[in-house]
């Protein structure tokens, strides 16, 4: 057996995977990092399925992210907030007697 016999000759054809096509949709693999708001993570990971559509169905995902993060923030807006400190004087002005030393 000949050394021309032991190694095999190598393919003049490239592999190609037939699953796989340049133009269809590829993940971008974006990290999201939770903001600790379960509303906000979940509109922030409906970004995620943007990685399996054409680019024409971006528009529709980003809309509706966008929609629902706007309304997370309005409903933040709408809370009401701490009540307001209760003053600890009388805010009324001094009496006359009060500016003067004798």
């Amino acid at each position: 057996m000949g050394m021309s016999d032991a190694v095999p000759e190598p393919s003049q054809e490239v592999a190609v995977d037939p699953e796989h096509d340049p133009a269809a949709p590829a993940p971008l693999n974006v990290p999201r990092t939770p903001t600790g708001d379960a509303e906000v993570d979940a509109r922030l990971e409906r970004l995620g399925d943007a990685d399996h559509l054409a680019t024409d169905g971006h528009m529709e995902v980003y809309e509706d992210v966008h929609r629902g993060l706007r309304d997370a923030l309005t409903a933040l807006d709408a809370r009401p907030g701490p009540p307001a400190p209760s003053p600890s004087y009388d805010q009324r002005a001094p009496s006359p007697s009060y500016g003067t030393r004798s």
